[in-house]
């Protein structure tokens, strides 16, 4: 059988999609087609699909709600495995929520609040995948994934399933044992506080109108699109280099919060590019600070 084949024969003809442009599974709408783009609906699956890329020397990347990524316009050659709907179970146990990785966070945040479990609240508007946020301990108002983490399910490259505890993790500053190791996430049992539902939907209503008010929430865009530097605010270096609104094509610095770029409509992968090394230069030129991006870089460009 040829890859597409094997492809099918593992998550089922309806799961497997030829040429997919990657602008429909990223939250920057931007990526030219992936040769192939497999959505598993279980783990025995995913070890599947990544023991054929493997074998067959073929590039694979696992994605979720496609956050933090930037595709490349000529799009990826090899297999993007989406890790989304088809998994993402999240179930309550006590205190504690056992969650797959295709599971939003929203939608997590959601479920610890309708059980009456605090400590979530943080991730609730953060647009990713649990998955996703596991891999680079996603955090934001002051919270972090590794505050509520109790465990994770992870399936190393060459297939073997391990369960690590948060302090085997290695988690740090948008970094774990996961992107160390190149692992996936399959799932992971949060540990969470009983408290007022109607005060944490309050914590979360409140975050909410933060978020509105200060990120440009209607354009596409990967969130924040640098790393913030140690001592510094990655917006506030480049809005005090001058960049605010600064454009290329319609990739822009982003006028409500200079810590993003936008895709004003139609952006390219290029000149989101162009202009990301171009801020860079100027806030380095200004700030003696270089900026590392926070946006994952994939495909052909």
């Amino acid at each position: 059988m040829n890859l597409y084949e094997e492809l099918c024969s593992i998550a089922g003809e309806d799961h497997v999609l030829k040429d997919e442009p990657m602008s429909v599974h990223t939250t920057f709408r931007i990526g030219g087609p992936a040769d192939y783009f497999v959505m598993p609906s279980e783990a025995e699956e995913i070890g599947r699909i990544v023991e054929l890329c493997r074998s067959a020397d073929v590039p694979y990347y696992v994605i979720g709600n496609g956050s933090n990524l930037l595709v490349g316009d000529k799009g990826y050659r090899g297999v993007i495995i989406q890790v989304y709907k088809n998994m993402d179970r999240i179930e309550v146990r006590g205190n504690e929520i056992c969650v797959q990785a295709g599971a939003l966070l929203s939608k997590t945040a959601a479920a610890a609040c309708e059980a009456g479990l605090a400590g979530m609240e943080f991730a609730s508007g953060i647009p990713g995948t649990l998955g996703g946020a596991v891999r680079m301990n996603a955090g934001a108002y002051g919270g972090e994934m590794k505050e509520i983490l109790k465990s994770a399910t992870l399936l190393t490259p060459d297939g073997e399933i391990l369960t690590l505890s948060v302090d085997e993790m290695k988690m740090g500053y948008r970094t774990s044992i996961v992107s160390k190791m190149d692992y996936v996430v399959l799932e992971a049992r949060l540990a969470l506080t009983p408290g007022s539902r109607d005060e944490i939907r309050s914590r979360m209503n409140e975050l909410k109108e933060k978020r509105v008010s200060k990120q440009p929430l209607e354009y596409g865009s990967a969130g924040s699109t640098f790393k913030r530097p140690e001592g510094y605010f990655a917006g506030k270096l480049i809005q005090d280099a001058g960049l605010r609104g600064f454009r290329v094509g319609n990739a822009q610095v982003s006028e409500k919060h200079c810590g993003f770029v936008i895709n004003r409509g139609g952006a390219t992968a290029k000149e989101v590019t162009e202009l990301m090394d171009e801020v860079v230069r100027r806030v380095e030129e200004n700030s003696g600070v270089r900026l590392e991006p926070e946006v994952k870089k994939i495909g052909e460009f």
